[in-house]
């Protein structure tokens, strides 16, 4: 996924979790790390009444914060992309504010989340046919293009750190 790639770019969409578990301001502080626990989160959105996203509450916040409810540990500045931002940006805004997760919306809808081990897991198992340039996903390279036809001839391409 070099800068220089002619692939198309991949976009927060193509990667990001579509299932979305979110908690309110008052949901105690033990039944979300209940919830991060069973479900192997590191944090999740916290949502207002009307459904906007008020906050995000992670494994930190409440190691490092004390209170009752999530609205007492949470973090109140939320960063959040777009489904159509290309994956290179989320991941700059993930290492630049050392955040491990994103929000997702279309418009004003949250229709995911994102996080460094999607981005990370899209790094290692993309590639790229050396013919047309399309991008396709696996542990291995696929037998042929699906849209040149071409067999053989891909490439593993890693995006370099700090790009």
């Amino acid at each position: 996924m070099s800068m220089t790639s002619s692939a198309t770019p991949i976009r927060v969409r193509d990667i990001m979790s579509r299932y979305v578990v979110t908690v309110t301001e008052d949901t105690s502080v033990l039944e979300v790390a209940r919830i991060l626990a069973e479900r192997r989160f590191s944090g999740v959105p916290v949502c207002g009444a009307d459904g906007s996203i008020v906050g995000m509450v992670s494994d930190f916040d409440l190691l490092a914060r004390d209170g009752e409810t999530v609205g007492e540990v949470m973090t109140r500045d939320v960063v959040t992309v777009s489904e159509d931002t290309d994956i290179r940006e989320a991941r700059t805004l993930l290492i630049e504010q050392r955040l491990a997760r994103l929000p997702v919306f279309k418009g004003r809808e949250l229709v995911g989340i994102v996080s460094r081990g999607d981005i990370l897991r899209e790094l290692v198992l993309h590639w790229i046919c050396d013919v047309c340039g399309e991008v396709s996903r696996g542990k291995a390279p696929p037998e042929r293009c699906w849209k040149c036809g071409t067999a053989e001839h891909f490439r593993h391409e890693r995006q370099q750190p700090g790009m």
